[in-house]
């Protein structure tokens, strides 16, 4: 348990782009977990009224914007995307409000373990908050046929894409379990199901 949250118990669900950390956060949802998805959380902290919106617009500029005045995400990705820089500069107006809206979620959580999925833990503070890292694994061959295949990407965008991620290498190293989604879903929900059992069986 965490000494700032010592009635929980927290994963932390990492991975690069389409190795199937949603999958794996939903089969540990259905074994008793609450769960935090940090990604849904960031559509929620860019919307109208929130703080982080102004601070994004005066970066990033009303050309971002579609006609109720909300931030496409797609409009914002093409800058991003083509500039570490830029997708920097992005995470720095936006992960402050993530971290604090994640901490409230945990707070507020009346599970046990609590499943944080974010795809930047190990590059941010949550990684000295959680418990146990736990990192899905797929091959590029794999991310990059899910990424055409499923998000209707080119290619061309897919390779992009992967290619922009910190490296999944670094992220296995940190892992204290890694689940291989490479097979087919049973396969990773026997491998879920095993770690789950590790840290939810009490010890005889």
């Amino acid at each position: 348990m965490s000494e700032r949250y010592p009635d929980k118990y927290l994963i932390g669900l990492t991975g690069n782009i389409a190795v199937g950390k949603s999958l794996v956060l939903e089969m540990l949802s259905e074994l008793g977990a609450a769960t935090i998805d940090a990604d849904h959380i960031a559509h929620q902290v860019i919307r109208k009224g929130e703080p982080a919106y102004k601070r994004i617009i005066a970066a990033f500029g009303a050309g971002i914007l579609d006609s109720d005045g909300e931030i496409v995400r797609a409009a914002l990705g093409e800058i991003v995307f083509a500039d570490p820089a830029r997708l920097k500069e992005l995470e720095g107006i936006t992960h402050p409000a993530i971290r604090r809206r994640i901490d409230q979620r945990i707070r507020e959580a009346e599970a046990r373990v609590v499943v944080i999925e974010a795809i930047k833990l190990l590059e941010g503070e949550l990684k000295n908050v959680v418990d146990s890292v736990w990192v899905v694994d797929a091959s590029p061959r794999t991310q990059r046929q899910r990424l055409i295949s499923a998000r209707g990407m080119s290619p061309t965008e897919a390779e992009r894409r992967i290619a922009l991620q910190n490296s999944q290498a670094d992220k296995l190293r940190q892992a204290d379990i890694v689940i291989r989604n490479d097979g087919d879903a049973r396969e990773t929900r026997a491998q879920v199901a095993r770690a789950w059992g590790a840290i939810t069986t009490p010890p005889r």
